[in-house]
């Protein structure tokens, strides 16, 4: 397993989507830019997704997850 910590600031929309026909039933996903100006796009399922969408208002993120082929997937976020 890997495990990723990354400190950013949010740079795109928030976009949360309904999925049909997965495991997952909502979806939410970003871009984030961290310090060295790196872009990483961040995703989040279910529970995290819904917190993201409603709570999330900072744009300055720490975020904790598993890298995938092409981005983070979501484990923990807090606004700093």
């Amino acid at each position: 397993m890997n495990i990723c910590v990354l400190i950013g600031k949010i740079i795109s929309e928030i976009e949360f989507k309904f999925v049909i026909n997965s495991k997952n039933k909502s979806i939410v996903y970003f871009d984030i830019e961290l310090q060295n100006k790196n872009v990483v796009k961040a995703v989040a399922y279910d529970d995290k997704a819904d917190y993201i969408y409603r709570k999330i208002k900072n744009k300055n993120v720490l975020i904790e997850g598993q890298l995938r082929d092409n981005y983070i997937e979501i484990q923990y976020i807090e606004e700093i």
